[in-house]
């Protein structure tokens, strides 16, 4: 697997519009517009820091998992995601290696990029995404 950045932060917050005035108001990032992923049941926002990214991530239903995730854990980072050459391949490597997925295939995610997450049990905690773009 080749990993060739890190892609992004994911912050899941309650609200992207309370959310950007810190990232770009205060910081001086430039906000790049939202888009929703209704399969993910999420919309994000992107300001680019970089060659990486930070991403806000508001859910758009009460049974979301951005939802879920500030319910317990509160609003903060999320995930982590690590830009791949090839996210089949990368895929393949890790059940041959054992580490859990959350997803076996690939979907697609935010910018028309292919994402899968790692389980957060096989990353000491951690939600790892992976991302083709």
């Amino acid at each position: 697997m080749k990993i060739l950045k890190i892609d992004h932060l994911g912050i899941a917050v309650n609200s992207i519009d309370e959310g950007k005035n810190f990232w770009s108001a205060i910081l001086g990032l430039h906000f790049e517009g939202t888009e929703t992923v209704a399969e993910q049941k999420v919309t994000t926002a992107f300001f680019p820091v970089g060659e990486s990214e930070v991403e806000l991530l508001e859910s758009t239903a009460p049974d979301g998992p951005v939802a879920k995730y500030i319910e317990k854990k509160g609003q903060g980072i999320q995930h982590v995601a690590f830009r791949v050459e090839n996210i089949e391949a990368a895929l393949e490597e890790l059940k041959a290696k054992g580490v859990q997925l959350i997803d076996q295939q690939p979907r697609k995610g935010a910018g028309g990029a292919k994402i899968a997450f790692l389980h957060p049990k096989a990353t000491n905690g951690v939600l790892v995404e992976l991302c083709e773009r």
